[in-house]
């Protein structure tokens, strides 16, 4: 009896499911896809629990017959691809024929669909794969597609979903790169019943990117001008080298009118920013790019998300050229009349680099005077005066600190000590972020202290950030920062650590979402510590580094449990035994 079998239809298209529908937002995601496919000039997606329990995406596109309609629900039945050939030049957003029997498969499933010329439609309802109605039906041309109960025939994948509140997120995320990938068209969102938005269509990208980001940002965006070359063109805004951030959240993408995701383009944006970003941070960006179809690869990716260039250094330098280009500063006006330049002279031309600010300057290097040496006072004999009882003068605490000989600074940054076993060097900004967080944590039942704002901040947030606030606001009030949601996705800033001084609250909430998002370990009962990290970095970062101090700060850093690294694992001192340093010498000690 043969071991190898034909996997069954159904079982197939779950197996396909599982690469395709990872959630909710991957159902949006292909049906949206579907219907600018379709030419729809208006799409509406409405949602329930997160999509758990209901997605329903509705377009004026062109419709389908009921042949179509049946065979779209066969796997690899598509009407965008005919040969090998057009795999090699696709221009649509969809091709595989995989999403509706895919998202079929996982959920009770429900299509309406009918042509423009067409008197009536057709109704086709299927549950876990299997068809079980086709009838006619009235409605507007068009198609309608509704998934409800995901994932309900398979319970393992539907324990993976996330909060409801998440799922949304990620759903109201996935729309707001379609609307801008396709600002022409209408886009409108439901949640739970209550719209969320209505993005109307517009004749230009920059509206829609200033519908979404809000007026505050978008009055600083800078466009890229519009640059071709070798069958590439790139146009979109860039914000300035501020508003840089560790991920790529802020980076949106968009290849012939798909969302996409590509350390090409990302590389790119940061050589286009080199000088004016710090390592590691990402600039936002929104980038249009028109490539000839037969130059990229879309089929790299079961959910399309990434794309293969046949030539990425052109890809590379277009996006180069026109980053810095917008970038690059604009000649100011003279302060003094200069005579015209005459004909056939050569004119200024600026420098190619842009000069933006970096992100944290360096302050100028402060000179380190040695303190003078303080005499000691004599012992002077005090003046006859009426015998008072003596007090007696507490003992001083004993110091945990091994006993180090300062010996100086290097670079105003970093502090050395000579050691029993050789060189030590000290950095005082990790050893009082160590100080501040472990004091941030033994004061953690009795909370933080919270100062209010004169007047509370109201900050606009992407769907996911505010949903992250949201679910950590218990923990964020332990650690002094009050916050409330405002409607939509915007929060309001009631109150802030009284201990940090901060005077911009909303850059402030720019780097807790940076510090929640970017941890290794997610969950709300750690909530509280990385706030306490991102405050005790913030704390740290203003402090000077004086050699007069360096005795009380390693005094308190040793009465830390853990004085030898600071909140994110750096060290606080660094020992070069003397043994090692001889063998870098190539000396024997015993002969030293």
């Amino acid at each position: 009896m043969p071991k190898i079998r034909v996997l069954p239809d159904i079982l197939a298209s779950q197996v396909a499911a599982g690469e395709v529908v990872e959630r909710p937002a991957s159902v949006v995601k292909e049906l949206v896809e579907n219907s600018l496919d379709a030419g729809a000039g208006e799409i509406r997606v409405e949602i329930e629990r997160g999509g758990a329990a209901r997605i329903r995406v509705v377009d004026d596109g062109c419709g389908m017959s009921k042949e179509d309609a049946l065979m779209s629900l066969e796997r690899h039945a598509t009407s965008k691809l005919r040969t090998s050939a057009d795999l090699a030049a696709i221009s649509t957003l969809g091709f595989r024929g995989e999403a509706v029997p895919s998202i079929a498969s996982v959920s009770r499933f429900r299509l309406v669909t009918r042509e423009r010329d067409s008197v009536s439609g057709t109704e086709v309802l299927v549950d876990g794969g299997r068809v079980r109605e086709v009838k006619e039906a009235g409605c507007a041309p068009g198609t309608l597609i509704e998934a409800s109960a995901l994932f309900f025939n398979m319970p393992a994948r539907r324990k993976f979903m996330r909060a409801e509140s998440t799922e949304s997120a990620h759903v109201e995320h996935q729309l707001r790169l379609h609307a801008l990938a396709a600002p022409g068209v209408r886009f409108r969102f439901d949640k739970d019943g209550r719209e969320i938005f209505d993005l109307p269509p517009v004749a230009k990208a920059l509206d829609r990117v200033r519908h979404l980001l809000g007026a505050e940002s978008s009055s600083e965006l800078i466009p890229l001008p519009a640059t071709r070359g070798n069958g590439v063109s790139v146009e979109g805004f860039v914000l300035p080298a501020l508003h840089a951030r560790k991920g790529r959240r802020h980076q949106c993408v968009f290849l012939n009118g798909r969302p996409v995701e590509d350390s090409v383009i990302s590389r790119a944006l940061a050589e286009g920013f080199r000088g004016a970003v710090a390592e590691g941070m990402h600039p936002a960006a929104w980038l249009w790019i028109d490539l000839e179809p037969h130059l990229v690869d879309v089929n790299v990716h079961p959910a399309k998300r990434e794309v293969r260039f046949h030539r990425p250094l052109d890809i590379r330098d277009t996006i180069l050229e026109s980053v810095t280009t917008a970038l690059r500063p604009k000649p100011s006006a003279a302060i003094f009349d200069a005579p015209a330049t005459p004909v056939g002279r050569a004119s200024y031309t600026p420098p190619p680099r842009p000069s933006v600010p970096a992100r944290s300057p360096i302050p100028p290097a402060r000179t380190w005077t040695a303190p003078a040496a303080v005499q000691p006072a004599l012992p002077v004999a005090p003046a006859h005066r009426p015998s008072a009882p003596v007090e007696e003068t507490p003992a001083a605490p004993v110091s945990k600190a091994p006993p180090f000989r300062h010996l100086g600074l290097l670079h105003q940054r970093f502090v050395m000590l000579e050691s029993e076993d050789g060189l030590v060097l000290f950095d005082p900004r990790a050893g009082r972020e160590r100080i501040f967080y472990e004091k941030l944590l033994s004061g953690k039942e009795g909370g933080v202290e919270s100062q209010g704002l004169l007047v509370p901040e109201l900050v606009e947030l992407e769907p996911r950030d505010h949903e992250l606030l949201v679910r950590e606001r218990a923990a964020l009030a332990a650690a002094g920062i009050e916050l409330d949601s405002f409607g939509g996705n915007t929060i309001q800033v009631r109150g802030l650590p009284a201990c940090l001084g901060v005077t911009d609250s909303r850059a402030f909430v720019d780097l807790l979402v940076e510090e929640l998002l970017h941890e290794s370990t997610p969950g709300p009962r750690f909530a509280f510590e990385r706030v306490a990290r991102l405050m005790a970095r913030r704390m740290a970062a203003g402090l000077p580094v004086r050699m007069i101090e360096t005795s009380a700060l390693l005094d308190g850093l040793f009465e830390c449990e853990l004085p030898y690294c600071a909140p994110d694992g750096r060290p606080t001192l660094t020992e070069f035994s003397i043994r090692e340093l001889e063998k870098r010498f190539g000396l024997d000690r015993g002969n030293a």
